[in-house]
Parts: structure tokens; sequence; C-alpha cells
């Protein structure tokens, strides 16, 4: 019986450790990728590749980028095309040049919220692998609650909060609980009338 126990938890050590490298390498395959929500069906027409860097040149200006950036391929998620009505799928392209992605991925981020299409309000992410949206999902209500209390987090590669306070200080936590137990000392401080601990502080 011991035996069978030792041989399940190796087991499962080794299924953990393939997961991790799959992940890893998924990611790095996708590390040129962005991705577009809320593009209406069909507007790229028969040749996505063509039609999206000039997209991508009128959503984000010439000062943004110097060319339409070469892309090596441009499609809709595989998944099954909505019907009337429905949201539409995300785009996925894969950039040719690293560091045309970035700019993009950069720009997106300083005007989240602003971008649009034609009228139509549109985003654009990085394009991560299943697991690790999941990893960074589980961050979401915790990033909203630290927004709320003045405080600026950005989810590191793949899945660790950052925070930047008003001061400039940072801290990084490596799970939702460590960052939770944070936003809850901050409340409690304010309850007491208490300062919060400076990010700085090398005893948090």
């Amino acid at each position: 019986m011991l035996a069978l126990e030792a041989t399940c938890a190796t087991l499962t050590d080794s299924n953990a450790k393939l997961l991790a490298k799959v992940t890893d390498l998924e990611s790095r395959s996708r590390r040129n990728n962005i991705r577009i929500v809320g593009l209406p069906e069909s507007i790229e027409g028969p040749h996505p590749s063509t039609f999206f860097p000039k997209l991508l040149m009128e959503v984000l200006g010439e000062g943004v980028l110097d060319s339409p950036p070469e892309c090596d391929r441009a499609h809709r998620s595989l998944t099954d095309k909505p019907k009337p009505g429905q949201r539409p799928r995300p785009v996925i392209i894969r950039v040719h040049r690293y560091q045309q992605k970035e700019k993009i991925i950069r720009e997106a981020r300083a005007r989240r919220g602003k971008l649009q299409y034609q009228g139509t309000p549109i985003a654009i992410y990085e394009d991560y692998a299943p697991e690790v949206m999941e990893q960074r999902y589980k961050y979401r209500e915790v990033m909203a609650e630290l927004y709320n209390l003045g405080l600026k987090p950005a989810l590191l590669f793949p899945a660790r909060l950052s925070i930047v306070s008003k001061e400039g200080g940072k801290k990084r936590f490596s799970s939702v609980a460590e960052a939770k137990g944070y936003i809850a000392s901050i409340l409690l401080g304010e309850h007491n009338g208490f300062r919060p601990p400076s990010l700085d502080s090398p005893y948090d």
C-alpha cells in the first residue's frame, strides 16, 4: 500500500512538471501574438493578414507604428462562428517582429477602454495559453479592489501581482491569498486610523 501511494505521488509530481513544461512551450510559441476583442465578425474579408495590419495603423495611429506591422498569420479563435447578436470571436494575430508586438501591447494598455474601430469599442491583449489565462483570471477581483484603493496593480507573467503605490513603492505577490491579506491589512489600518505599511518596507 505504501509503495502504491509513493508511486501515485511520483506520477502526480511528474504530471505536474510535464504540464508546466507544455504550458511554458505553448506560451513561448505565442509570445509574438496579440488578441483583439470586440471586432464584428467577417469585417476582415478573405485576406485577414492584409486587413488587420491596416486596422492596427488606423486604431493606434502613425505615432505608434512607423508602418503597418508585418503579420505572419491572422485568424479568428477556433470556435464555432457565433449567431447574429452573439459576441464576436476574438482575432489572433501573429506579429512577425516582437518589438512591434510590444509597441502595440504597450499602447493598448495605455489606452485601455478608449480604443475604437469605426465606432466599435475594441481591446487588444496578449495572447496567453489557456492555463495562464486561468491563473491570471483569479486576480480580477483583487485587482479591482486595489484600483479602488488608489494603487496601481499589474500582472507579471505568468501570474504574479505587482503593486505600485501612490508614492511609487512596489510590492509583488505570488498568490491571490497573499494579495488579499495585504488588502485586509490596508483596510484594517484605515479602520483603526493607522497608515498601512509602506510597499517598500522590508518587514512586509
